[in-house]
């Protein structure tokens, strides 16, 4: 039984550095230099990173945004959520209905205007959150270890600028 797990151990080391080296054999021409590319690369190791800190609460990381951006705004509209998560609303509306179906938020129609939710956090979406906030925390120490605390505002603020002048 040890035999076989150090020969499976050896293949995962034998297949993650033959990926490594099939990286390393890519010409990436101008894509390497070229911020938006880059900004896309670091958004998807992020993201995945993100996704394996999130596994133990069992819920999409993709959902985090929504449910702070709802706990913090009880009441928010539908459509003042999707500008406030960047989202179309088309893609949106099957997100929150998830959601509701999982009993993690309410949507109640505004009594003055029936084609408009109002939305909030039930008490399980409040728990799912706070885990969910725990799983973000850590994600943000990995990577203020990357950009470096000292960085941190200063990055920060290049991404808001990018968000606002091209968003």
């Amino acid at each position: 039984m040890i035999l076989t797990r150090a020969k499976s151990s050896d293949r995962r080391k034998k297949t993650a550095g033959a990926a490594a080296d099939a990286a390393k054999a890519i010409d990436f021409g101008p894509l390497a230099t070229w911020v938006g590319f880059n900004l896309r690369m670091a958004q998807a190791s992020s993201f995945q990173a993100f996704s394996k800190l999130s596994q133990d609460v069992g819920e999409n990381p993709g959902r985090f945004a929504t449910l702070m951006l709802i706990a913090k705004n009880p009441g928010i509209s539908q459509t003042a959520l999707s500008r406030a998560n960047g989202r179309d609303k088309s893609s949106l509306t099957p997100v929150l209905e998830d959601l509701v179906r999982r009993g993690l938020i309410q949507r109640q129609r505004m009594h003055n205007d029936k084609r408009t939710y109002r939305l909030k956090l039930t008490p399980a979406g409040e728990k799912t959150l706070a885990k969910l906030i725990g799983a973000a925390r850590r994600h943000e120490e990995n990577l203020d270890r990357v950009i470096g605390a000292r960085e941190r505002t200063r990055f920060l603020a290049t991404l808001r600028r990018i968000a606002a002048d091209l968003g």
